[in-house]
């Protein structure tokens, strides 16, 4: 917290040489779809708008995840679900001079999950809108509870930390760099989520206990991208992320976009993006035996692995259509194709007959789309 209040002096001392912007009143309606690994999320999402003055700007946010799960770790050792997320998410945007702060709540509930965060960040312009810093802060509490277990209840609390400054290069180039940090603390484990480990009486079979993760974890993330535009109206977009936590996972993540204007109304992208990631240090799809370390988990998520994404979508752009009221309308379509292979997770739900430690790897592709209309007034 000291790193932010110091920026915030430093940003005091920086002389903004024009104004910055509020956000264009609006209304966003998205619907999103999740299909892939026996997992189907999707619901809606509503964002509202709307400025107060010529300094202020209010926002509220509904969305809405209903999930189905039939994935290989529910399979194993439970039978299908489904459960609904509800999150609201009010804020407030304050423009000064050459900066907007901004200031948040949001609340997300399920049946067995509730978290709760508080946000501010601060974006501010300056050397003529050429350099812009931003900085962000948030603090979460999280209520883990258990379906068909009352008396479980446990805590956990979170802490994000982000800067990221972006300059412009030249006319047609853009360059920025974003660092974020997290601090995760209390009960951090699924308590539905179990490990296996050998049968002491028979070697070709195994048993589950459950997991149990380290009660802190720190993480921090760098990125850096780099826009350029191209001389006939295009775009191309490309950015590095390197991931890192104190559970020993290193992740790194490779993007490529291109944004293609066809009319003054339709536009075209497509993007391609590689990720790929280590295990945790206390991760493994088979322990020798039971309680065989103090941290043990088999979540897929911790182990090692990797995917690559293939999207594509398309935009259309109406400035001052025929309709009262509305200044602008844009409608969007954005559908992902994503390919995971995991490098030492098993499927222990394959047919066959084999040994444990010995099932096929898993591995499974997605679709993910996304659907938007957003109007401004």
């Amino acid at each position: 917290m000291h790193l932010l209040v110091g920026l915030l002096v430093l940003l005091s001392l920086i002389p903004g040489a024009r104004s910055a912007t509020l956000p264009t009143d609006n209304v966003d309606v998205l619907y999103h779809r999740y299909d892939g690994g026996g997992m189907v999320i999707d619901g809606p999402s509503v964002l509202v708008r709307k400025s107060a003055g010529s300094q202020v700007s209010l926002t509220g946010q509904y969305y809405v995840d209903s999930v189905s799960a039939a994935s290989v770790d529910v399979l194993a050792t439970a039978s299908e679900y489904t459960e609904e997320r509800t999150e609201y998410t009010a804020g407030v945007d304050y423009l000064h001079d050459s900066a907007i702060m901004s200031l948040g709540y949001t609340n997300s509930e399920e049946n067995d999950y509730e978290a709760n965060t508080v946000y501010f960040s601060i974006v501010q312009e300056f050397f003529g809108g050429l350099s812009t810093l931003k900085m962000g802060y948030a603090q979460g509490w999280d209520t883990v509870r258990e379906v068909g277990n009352d008396t479980f209840e446990e805590e956990a609390k979170r802490r994000n930390y982000q800067l990221g400054l972006s300059q412009v290069i030249t006319r047609n180039s853009l360059l920025g760099l974003d660092f974020e940090a997290i601090t995760d603390e209390g009960f951090l484990e699924n308590p539905y989520r179990q490990n296996r480990y050998l049968d002491p009486t028979d070697p070709t079979n195994y048993l589950y206990q459950p997991e149990r993760y380290p009660e802190t974890r720190t993480s921090i993330a760098v990125a850096a991208r780099a826009l350029y535009y191209l001389p006939y109206r295009a775009s191309i977009r490309g950015e590095y992320r390197y991931f890192n936590d104190s559970w020993g996972i290193d992740a790194h993540t490779v993007e490529l976009a291109y944004v293609h204007p066809l009319t003054p109304r339709w536009t075209l992208e497509g993007r391609v993006r590689y990720y790929t990631q280590d295990q945790a240090d206390f991760y493994s799809d088979l322990f020798a035996y039971e309680s065989s370390q103090n941290y043990l988990a088999r979540d897929k998520e911790l182990s090692s692995f990797s995917d690559i994404t293939f999207g594509t979508g398309a935009t259309y752009e109406w400035r001052q259509p025929d309709i009262p009221g509305i200044d602008r309308l844009q409608f969007s379509l954005l559908v992902d194709y994503i390919d995971f292979q995991y490098d030492n997770f098993r499927d222990v739900t394959a047919s066959g007959d084999y040994l444990p430690g010995q099932e096929p790897l898993y591995e499974f592709d997605a679709l993910v789309t996304r659907a938007s209309l957003i109007l401004e007034y």
